[in-house]
């Protein structure tokens, strides 16, 4: 059977529904929106005129390999706690996208790098905004440097925008979690919402207080693009949130999340929360050497909606894997795209991209 179809795993929700109404004016008729509830398929399937098929698909039960024979790509909009679909899809001869956060199921993922290129498939990971556009900026930093130095990414959240649950149990749990950077190379354990440090984010913004955070992006950036230090950090638009977060975690006061009622009040307190707007925005403040200049680079990115770019940025990303016919193994996407493509393609007009590069001294060569 010819492979011509794409799967959305999650295609109905907030960011699936982006990513299927873009594939759908790409490749008319070979869209699927699969979840678990078929009726919310059907309604999604109705509410885009039929531009779409709708599934019926629980990731906790196996895939019967006939479901996956037209399949040419799937793309992955829900967390699972196994990599056992990913691997059907790919002894099914399916590329595969996934939109994950998480660190420790990317890192699964990296283990079946061997298995896809043993299919004759490929994947890309680190999609979205963190990871994703923080990594395409640490990359597209790079060209600056002969030697680069350090990445220090800062993401400014806007708060006015509606958030899945699953997206918000990630921050809670974000917020206590011990995990390791790397910096001058060797391996440095820190603290969620620790280690504050002032971002300016251009004169609109201004400067803003950022707080470690665990986002992927950190994690594979020293392997991705060869830099020395990489560290991520968390801000929202409110200041006022932003300093409330940090004073409770420096008290001890969100250790109380491990309690279940509490962390279920606090979920409920962060899904009604609007005190900002839907906005975000990402500072990389890069440093390296090039030649006998000692540089900083520094690139901020703005733009509206991160669930709606985040969509954008997959579906870029899928429509240049599913015209892809050399793509093997496993790619994280600074490896597959370039922000430059995206900021003048899919993504333009919705977000803005300043970059500045200054001289700060010059070395001497020995």
């Amino acid at each position: 059977m010819d492979k011509k179809d794409i799967l959305v795993v999650g295609g109905y929700g907030q960011v699936g529904s982006t990513i299927c109404s873009r594939l759908a004016a790409l490749y008319p008729g070979h869209v699927i929106a699969a979840g678990r509830s078929l009726a919310r398929a059907e309604a999604f399937f109705r509410k885009m005129g039929n531009a779409v098929r709708p599934m019926e698909l629980n990731l906790l039960e196996p895939i019967e390999p006939e479901r996956l024979q037209s399949v040419k790509l799937v793309m992955m909009c829900l967390d699972q706690t196994d990599t056992r679909f990913v691997e059907s899809c790919i002894q099914a001869g399916a590329d595969y996208i996934d939109i994950t956060a998480n660190f420790e199921f990317l890192s699964r993922l990296e283990s079946l790098g061997g298995l896809m290129e043993g299919h004759r498939t490929a994947a890309v990971i680190s999609v979205g905004l963190a990871p994703g556009l923080t990594n395409l900026m640490a990359m597209a930093a790079k060209k600056h440097f002969t030697d680069y130095r350090s990445a220090e990414i800062t993401i400014m959240l806007g708060l006015g925008e509606a958030h899945g649950r699953a997206a918000m149990e990630w921050t809670l749990d974000q917020l206590n979690t011990r995990y390791a950077v790397m910096q001058e190379g060797s391996m440095l354990e820190v603290v969620g919402f620790t280690g504050g440090q002032k971002t300016d984010f251009g004169p609109h913004l201004g400067k803003r207080t950022g707080y470690l955070f665990n986002f992927s992006d950190q994690h594979v950036l020293p392997r991705t693009v060869g830099v020395r230090t990489a560290t991520t950090r968390l801000c929202f638009d409110s200041r006022i949130v932003t300093k409330l977060v940090a004073g409770a975690k420096s008290t001890g006061i969100l250790r109380l999340l491990r309690y279940r009622f509490i962390r279920e009040a606090a979920l409920k307190l962060f899904g009604l929360l609007r005190a900002g707007q839907e906005l975000f925005a990402v500072k990389v403040d890069a440093k390296g050497v090039w030649g006998d200049e000692e540089r900083v680079v520094e690139l901020t990115l703005t733009g509206k909606r991160e669930a709606e770019v985040t969509g954008i940025v997959a579906a870029a990303a899928a429509a240049r894997l599913y015209r892809s016919d050399s793509a093997r193994g496993l790619y994280h996407l600074e490896q597959f795209l370039a922000l430059d493509d995206l900021v003048s393609g899919e993504l333009s007009g919705c977000i803005e991209v300043k970059t500045e590069m200054t001289v700060v001294k010059r070395v001497e060569l020995s």
